[in-house]
């Protein structure tokens, strides 16, 4: 045995489902499953010394077979001390782990990874998803790594970079009109049924890969968790995966305590999650006509596992706040200078949204907190170029 798997859960109502099934989402209240595992018997003893991936973590994965895991390195990204930056704004405990050292450069290899192991494990052929662009880049090279077919719905606006990156590996794209809702609409309306839905949340495997962020910043920090963790946030899997793993290591007794406050960013032109949080609503509304902005990663109109969201805020007694496209640029540019780390425009967001939390003095001086770089800034050279222009 490998794994601790046991089943799958709906966040919300409870009800279970066979693990060997397809099933993605509750078919009572149509939110998104949950992967559970019999946490009683998981000790730290179960890590994979030789490994330095996310596969080190394989007993808190779903997958059931060495022979379906698919590697090409994600995972085991850098938490870098921020010692300049920190001591510019009287934050001594900075960090700020960088997943722009991810394949495919950014943060989804993890979850596609896992959900594409998970199937071909499942004996499926075919994939599609809707993408801002990482996402996608992603896809492409998990589905060509186990001979799976990708279909990719990405908005006409995403960078041709992204483009490109899945058109070499194989992949099947159609660019659609508008934001990655639109593209999510057209994907459905194309879907035989054949393909597996790979869009964020709608299954439950991407998840369980962007969990293992969580794990490996516990494990980085010698098992104390930081106090506070902060994330860019448009589907949100990272987010709420994150969250997940400090509560499966609290469960297992890995850490004796879970003191962080979750901080979602998102940008002034879409900002969904921000509002409900402000509202103190329990879900939100999908955002009207999405304003373009340098990251793409942002603009999620409405994303499927916003209850998700929220409640992960509300336990941990977080925060929501967003930032604006010219605080995003001077967020580049302050973070390079200083700490010679070119951000992603999503890693951006995060460093203004702490400065901003930083001056109110949510976060205090002496608390440790982890900043989220998501992806690689050399992808979105074409929208930070035209921003510069």
């Amino acid at each position: 045995m490998i794994t601790r798997y046991t089943h799958l859960e709906c966040h919300q109502c409870g009800k279970t489902y066979n693990k060997d099934e397809t099933q993605t989402f509750c078919t009572d209240d149509n939110q998104p499953l949950v992967a559970k595992y019999d946490l009683s018997k998981c000790s730290p003893n179960e890590l994979i010394a030789e490994r330095n991936d996310m596969w080190r973590y394989q007993a808190m994965l779903p997958i059931e077979s060495i022979e379906n895991q698919l590697h090409l390195g994600e995972g085991g990204t850098p938490l870098i001390p921020l010692k300049k930056l920190g001591s510019t704004y009287d934050c001594h405990n900075l960090l700020l782990k960088d997943e722009g050292f991810n394949p495919s450069g950014s943060f989804k290899a993890r979850g596609i990874s896992m959900a594409i192991s998970k199937a071909k494990e499942l004996s499926i052929q075919s994939a599609s998803i809707p993408t801002a662009g990482n996402a996608g880049s992603a896809l492409s090279a998990y589905c060509a790594k186990a001979d799976i077919d990708a279909h990719i719905f990405m908005p006409e606006a995403t960078p041709k970079v992204f483009q490109v990156d899945c058109r070499v590996m194989g992949a099947k794209v159609t660019t659609v009109p508008g934001s990655i809702s639109d593209a999510g609409a057209m994907m459905r309306d194309k879907n035989d049924g054949s393909w597996f839905d790979i869009t964020t949340l709608k299954e439950p495997f991407r998840l369980e890969g962007k969990k293992t962020m969580g794990y490996e910043i516990a494990e980085q920090m010698n098992w104390k968790l930081p106090d506070v963790c902060i994330y860019p946030t448009g589907g949100g899997t990272g987010l709420i995966g994150i969250w997940k793993a400090f509560k499966e290591m609290k469960e297992m007794g890995w850490v004796s305590s879970i003191p962080t406050r979750m901080v979602a960013v998102q940008t002034d032109g879409c900002n969904p999650i921000v509002t409900a949080w402000k509202e103190g609503k329990d879900s939100s509304i999908p955002f009207k006509s999405p304003k373009k902005t340098i990251a793409n990663g942002l603009r999620v109109p409405h994303a499927f596992g916003n209850k998700l969201i929220l409640k992960t805020l509300n336990e941990s007694n977080g925060y929501a706040l967003d930032v604006s496209e010219e605080e995003m640029m001077n967020g580049l540019s302050e973070f390079a200078q200083t700490e010679g780390v070119f951000l992603s425009p999503e890693g951006a967001a995060v460093w203004e949204a702490f400065k901003k939390l930083r001056k109110e003095e949510w976060i205090k001086t002496d608390e440790s907190v982890v900043l989220l770089n998501t992806g690689s800034a050399y992808k979105y050279v074409e929208n930070i170029q035209e921003a510069y222009s």
